[in-house]
């Protein structure tokens, strides 16, 4: 059955088509919507001093998610806002918890409760464009240079220090290079399906469409992805993911997660509408589109960091969820356990039953080892 399945996905082929020659590194060009997209002249634009604009999901969207009845906190960012939990005691160990794509601070509800009742003050931002974060409505806007730059002025802004780190997805791809380049905010770091390329501007494989244009003919995730995920996760994969994600009528944020969780757990209906909760229309998912192409914009900022990584001799732990075919790989594991001085001697893990979003997953087991981690280092 598994090999008629291949053989009629390859005869099927795929609405996403990769140009083997393209080498863009930026969003340049757009082309106009479609009529077929519904973009919601009904919401209000706001525009900083700067000129972005930008708009706010409504409070309404947000309402009697399971698990998260955590505080707002609102960081102002140059007139855009960064959501963020800051939950504990003010005196607390200070434990930073960066998200990925398409996810926001939901996430780590599981994990902050756990984390809490052991007293640790839990700070877990969304990335602009993001869960309750304002959302930048041009896809311009979003940059590796950009992301990284606003999760630096929040921690500064906030005068966070002596944190331990646990990272995820593109959570690891901020979150690692700041803590490459500034090892003293930082006494721990946890790298779970995490990743920092040393992509160069020759080396990087991936790439950015001259211009952005709507692909009609995308109708489902599922369809648009299959023919290039028969053969397991490999560059090619990832390229298609950024054209699904910058040119699909809608991302579906659902199919998106359903695949991304373990299929040793079912999830409910309510906790998927909490993570699609965020993007009620098309408006508001530049942070979503736009995302796994800042992969295509790394061509060498990472470097720094890594030298930094290789250099860092305080405790560093790497967690990973062997169903993640993109970032649970033994093969990154055992980079970072090679390369980070601090991983020496530490309690690395791989667990079969976690997929990509391994808080989701286990994220009670995640909060025990992160705790196990702090207590075990002494920090």
């Amino acid at each position: 059955m598994r090999k008629l399945k291949k053989l009629i996905v390859k005869i099927i082929g795929s609405s996403i088509k990769i140009d083997r020659e393209a080498k863009g590194r930026k969003i340049q060009n757009i082309a106009p919507l479609p009529e077929t997209v519904y973009w919601d002249n009904n919401v209000k634009i706001h525009k900083t001093q700067n000129g972005i604009e930008y708009v706010k999901t409504p409070s309404k969207c947000f309402l009697n998610l399971p698990d998260y009845n955590f505080n707002e906190n609102y960081f102002d960012l140059h007139g855009i806002k960064i959501h963020y939990i800051d939950a504990g005691p003010s005196d607390g160990k200070i434990l930073l918890l960066l998200h990925g794509q398409p996810v926001w601070s939901y996430l780590y509800r599981t994990m902050i409760h756990d984390l809490l009742s052991k007293g640790y003050r839990c700070i877990a931002p969304d990335l602009i464009g993001m869960g309750k974060s304002d959302k930048p409505i041009s896809i311009k806007y979003h940059t590796y240079e950009t992301h990284c730059e606003n999760i630096l002025t929040f921690i500064n802004g906030l005068k966070l220090k002596n944190m331990t780190l646990f990272c995820q997805d593109w959570g690891s791809l901020i979150g690692l290079r700041i803590a490459g380049e500034n090892p003293n905010l930082f006494s721990g770091i946890i790298a779970a399906n995490a990743e920092l390329p040393n992509f160069t501007k020759e080396t990087n494989p991936l790439y950015i469409p001259e211009t952005i244009e709507i692909n009609t003919k995308i109708k489902s995730f599922v369809g648009a992805m299959a023919y290039y995920s028969i053969g397991g996760f490999a560059v090619e994969s990832f390229q298609a993911w950024i054209l699904y994600c910058l040119t699909a009528p809608m991302v579906d944020i659902k199919s998106i997660m359903k695949l991304s969780f373990s299929r040793n757990f079912k999830k409910s209906d309510d906790i998927l509408n909490a993570y699609s909760a965020p993007f009620p229309s098309f408006i508001y998912m530049a942070g979503p589109r736009t995302l796994p192409s800042m992969n295509a914009g790394i061509t060498g900022q990472t470097l720094k960091a890594i030298e930094g990584l290789k250099k860092f001799e305080k405790p560093f732990l790497s967690l990973i969820g062997l169903q993640d075919n993109l970032l649970g790989t033994p093969r990154i594991q055992n980079r970072f356990i090679k390369m980070v001085p601090g991983a020496k001697g530490q309690n690395h893990e791989q667990f079969k039953e976690a997929n990509h979003f391994i808080q989701e997953d286990i994220g009670e087991m995640m909060a025990d080892r992160m705790h196990k981690f702090i207590v075990k280092n002494k920090i």
